[in-house]
């Protein structure tokens, strides 16, 4: 009997899919993870469904659009009706753990009054076994640190962005003020330290696994530790992909002028502070690439590299001062372009592969499934990306664009109602990308659309220009047949006869 294929998840959070050496970034560098594409297949055009933590993060594991597993925001609870990876794994033996979070505000219909995760939307998924979980609180880590002698801030949620006393960078600092905990110490290095130490014990006990690594960075606070926190020059960093002025930028759409009034979104007016955080943002991408280097060593030195299956990708990504905004937002692509790398052992005729195919992060769920054998349930909305993967084909029915939605309803707060004339239930977005045209439709605001080959930064909403407007049209039905295509298909595939049920699964 052949020895049961492991799987190797990994995200990285908040990562923009440009950033990767291997696709010929600018500035970040990314080595480690430059060789494992080279040793695998990397997807060029990979995109995240939605924004921003659990949203995206529902749709990952449970392969479904946002529009139907309805996580909306961070907070809003997973049906406990729908499930995932973990739990389909579960059926056939595997053992699911994860190191880190998933950030799945859990149905508070399962749960006792006194639950803790009734007061959080970092719960654990369903199905899988926490052995170091780390959200906001750095739990496990944090315990680490004190057992080493290291002090610890009064409020531990400071412990991720702990630093010295004194000036940063845009107050006449000569680089980036660094996290105090050296990069042996620190967060990320701790989750692959734990990550490695499980896989050996899986490994000795014969236990097959999915482990699922889910790091923090390079998501806020963007503070490293050295040498990453002075490794990019702040004032040698590439500018930004924006209008002249955050005015001028609000013109193009009035969601758009909101959020860019919106102070947890505006990006800084102060350029150096704003050259800071990106040089920051790119240090801790090139740490994460380095421990997971370390990790990588680990699987071939211990004879589990050829055994295991390893996906890297992220949630979504990072605005980082395009568009004038901080965060992941609306319907740009930094914030839904995001890396997808995949190594299966048994793809030797694919290496280095790079796939210009639009895939999106439903496809992750059933593509670990196929990869292990459990049956893939027939209303996953993603497409297993194995036979990609083995071939280098893609099929010719393939998805033509990618898909996201964005749904920016605040059930705590009306302010973006009153400031747009929307219900609660109408402050949402789709948007539908092709290689050429980008189309945004809101449920009761104007859309946007953009002709990305005249105009890649999407500066010029050409919705109304009439030589467009069979183009708007197209894209319109386009994205209503995509919706209909997609509804909820839980039992859609089944038809009770009088010789009972009869199920016929379809492509979706």
């Amino acid at each position: 009997m052949s020895t049961p294929l492991n799987i190797l998840f990994i995200t990285a959070d908040q990562w923009r899919g440009d950033c990767l050496s291997a696709l010929n970034h600018g500035v970040v560098k990314t080595p480690n993870l430059d060789a494992l594409a080279a040793d695998g297949v990397l997807f060029k055009r990979h995109y995240a469904n939605a924004v921003p933590c659990a949203p995206s993060r529902a749709s990952l594991h449970t392969g479904l659009y946002l529009q139907n597993h309805r996580a909306c925001t961070n907070g809003t609870p997973l049906d406990a009706r729908h499930t995932n990876w973990a739990l389909e794994a579960e059926k056939i033996g595997y053992d699911r753990v994860l190191i880190g979070y998933t950030d799945t505000a859990n149905d508070p219909r399962e749960l006792q009054d006194d639950s803790p995760w009734l007061k959080t939307y970092e719960g654990p998924l369903p199905g899988i076994r926490p052995i170091a979980m780390m959200g906001t609180w750095p739990g496990p880590w944090a315990d680490d640190l004190k057992a080493k002698g290291y002090a610890l801030p009064d409020d531990l949620r400071m412990t991720f962005g702990l630093r010295e006393e004194g000036p940063d960078y845009e107050h006449g600092r000569e680089s980036p003020k660094p996290l105090v905990y050296p990069a042996d110490d620190n967060d990320t290095a701790y989750q692959v330290n734990r990550c490695m130490d499980y896989m050996d014990e899986a490994t000795a006990a014969e236990q097959p696994f999915i482990a699922h690594l889910s790091l923090l960075r390079p998501h806020p606070p963007w503070v490293a530790s050295e040498p990453y926190a002075s490794m990019y020059d702040p004032e040698r960093l590439p500018g930004y992909i924006r209008a002249e002025t955050p005015e001028e930028e609000g013109n193009i759409h009035p969601w758009l002028e909101h959020q860019l009034e919106h102070r947890h979104y505006l990006a800084p007016a102060n350029d150096k502070k704003q050259r800071r955080m990106k040089a920051v943002y790119y240090g801790l991408m090139t740490e994460v690439d380095h421990q997971l280097g370390r990790l990588i060593t680990h699987l071939k030195e211990t004879d589990q590299y050829d055994k295991t299956l390893i996906i890297f990708t992220s949630d979504h990504g990072e605005q980082m001062g395009d568009h004038w905004l901080i965060g992941k937002t609306g319907y740009f692509d930094g914030s839904y372009h995001i890396p997808l790398i995949i190594r299966d052992p048994r793809a030797t005729d694919t290496r280095g592969a790079k796939i210009d195919a639009f895939t999106e992060n439903v496809d992750i769920m059933p593509t670990m499934l196929s990869a292990i054998g459990a049956p893939v349930p027939p209303h996953c909305d993603g497409r297993a990306l194995n036979q990609i993967v083995a071939t280098g084909t893609v099929p010719s029915n393939w998805r033509g664009e990618a898909h996201w939605e964005y749904d920016f309803r605040d059930p705590a707060d009306d302010k973006t109602e009153q400031r747009l004339g929307l219900t609660l239930h109408q402050c949402t977005m789709n948007v539908i990308r092709s290689e050429k045209y980008k189309y945004v439709h809101f449920t009761n605001l104007p859309p946007l659309f953009f002709d990305l080959e005249k105009d890649p930064n999407e500066l010029v909403n050409r919705a109304t220009d009439p030589d467009y407007l069979p183009l708007v049209l197209e894209f319109a039905q386009k994205m209503l047949s995509w919706r209909m295509q997609h509804d909820e298909a839980t039992l859609t595939h089944v038809t009770l006869t009088d010789d009972g049920p009869v199920e016929r699964v379809s492509v979706r």
